[in-house]
């Protein structure tokens, strides 16, 4: 089927600006999926023909410098090349990279005036409604770049940013990929495991449920170790009260046994005890190089103008 994606960025579109009164002037943020889909300040852009996206992004952000008559600011996370690159664009529609240290200090003051600006719950409201519409290719990028921004800002504990993986999580198990969902909701879950095990207990059901539409088997035993550590887990605190939860546990437990491409759900039991797993280290997010200057597909000279 086919997805519509949401109109190109344009000034005119106000509830794309950030708020003027909003001090000191917050970044714009941009972001570029493995395929080549663009994202910026949480709106998917509609490319069309063989458009660059490094040229959409300095486009859309100089057409917000112009409309803001001051220079811009932009974080772009680009996942085709595993970069970051943080830009300063002009009015004039010039621009400039930077290194990491010629950039202003995350800290907690800017991270709370950039989202109030651009409120990830707004993002994530968006990302619904694309979902609800079936439009699961723009939901997903959508997804991936609110929680790659999230991430970087917070980092990958922040209650925020489990959230948007989360929905990330649940929208790549709507599209079928259920290798990504794994990933991803395994991830929501190691990271509670390490805090409120109350709080686990849902995401690890949601890592089982995707796990067990697994057909890779290297896949089905390395994660399915994992889930089984974890439902360990949760049973020694006594919070596996509900009999559909003994159910997935020992369900992890006999498909890895088997070695059986799928898993059928036996009836209700506890599972039985078993040896402790290595933690693997979270997140598994694949690392971006970190920013420098000077990257020229994101510099370019005065007189350009986006089109």
């Amino acid at each position: 089927m086919s997805e519509r994606m949401s109109p190109s960025l344009t000034p005119r579109d106000t509830g794309n600006l950030p708020a003027l009164s909003a001090q000191p002037l917050i970044r714009l943020d941009a972001y570029v999926a493995e395929d080549g889909s663009t994202v910026v300040n949480g709106h998917l852009l509609a490319m069309g023909g063989t458009r660059p996206p490094n040229e959409a992004i300095l486009d859309a952000v100089a057409m917000f410098a112009r409309t803001l008559g001051t220079p811009v600011a932009a974080t772009v996370i680009d996942r085709s090349v595993r970069q970051v690159a943080r830009l300063r664009v002009f009015p004039d529609g010039s621009s400039r990279t930077i290194a990491e240290e010629e950039d202003l200090p995350p800290g907690r003051e800017r991270t709370t005036a950039e989202e109030k600006a651009f409120p990830p719950l707004a993002r994530v409201e968006r990302i619904i409604q694309h979902a609800q519409r079936e439009e699961l290719h723009a939901a997903f990028v959508l997804a991936g770049a609110l929680r790659e921004h999230l991430t970087l800002r917070r980092g990958a504990e922040d209650e925020l940013s489990l959230e948007a993986r989360a929905i990330e999580a649940y929208i790549a198990y709507r599209r079928g990929d259920y290798t990504a969902s794994t990933g991803l909701a395994l991830t929501v879950a190691r990271i509670r495991c390490g805090g409120d095990l109350h709080r686990a207990l849902p995401e690890v059901a949601r890592a089982t449920a995707a796990w067990q539409r697994l057909r890779d088997e290297a896949q089905v035993a390395t994660r399915g170790q994992e889930l089984l550590h974890m439902w360990q887990r949760l049973s020694a605190e006594g919070l596996l009260r509900e009999p559909s939860h003994h159910a997935m546990a020992q369900a992890v437990r006999s498909r890895i046994e088997r070695g059986s491409p799928y898993a059928a759900v036996p009836p209700p039991a506890p599972p039985a005890a078993l040896p402790s797993a290595p933690r693997p280290a979270a997140p598994e997010d694949t690392p971006l190089a970190p920013a420098r200057r000077g990257i020229r597909r994101f510099t370019r000279r005065a007189g350009r103008r986006d089109g």
